[in-house]
């Protein structure tokens, strides 16, 4: 008997993939907002601080989901096309709602912060349904 490939075991279901998304998320998030409060520190503009921590986000993003969440078979020039098109997607969102959220939210303490929390919100439950059912979907 061989061993099953693990892109192949039952993990790899719904709860297996939502449990694993939502780890890679978490590092993924924290390489962001590092680099978001990182750049804001340099006294750079909230657009360009939210733009390159978004980059840099999703870029640990793809290659952890790509090896972690659905498999390390899952690729290719299609996908990796796919997965381009979808963050640039949510990349217009993500700053949108940043901005969108930083001027409706009152000056409070945090402001920045809580700002982050939503528009990453918003992006990673867009992120996860379209990743999931398009990029990296069973073929």
């Amino acid at each position: 008997m061989t061993a099953t490939p693990a892109s192949t075991q039952p993990s790899q279901g719904l709860v297996g993939q939502l449990l694993r998304f939502a780890a890679v998320g978490g590092v993924s998030a924290l390489v962001d907002f590092g680099i978001y409060h990182l750049i804001l520190a340099l006294d750079a503009p909230t657009w360009l601080a939210r733009a390159i921590s978004f980059i840099c986000g999703t870029t640990t993003a793809y290659f952890l989901n790509k090896r972690f969440t659905f498999g390390e078979a899952a690729g290719g020039r299609g996908r990796l096309a796919g997965f381009v098109l979808l963050y640039a997607t949510t990349f217009g969102i993500a700053v949108g709602v940043n901005a969108l959220a930083l001027y409706l939210l009152p000056d409070i303490a945090f402001k920045a912060s809580i700002a982050w929390v939503i528009s990453q919100g918003t992006a990673t439950a867009i992120n996860f349904v379209m990743l999931r059912t398009v990029v990296f979907r069973s073929r």
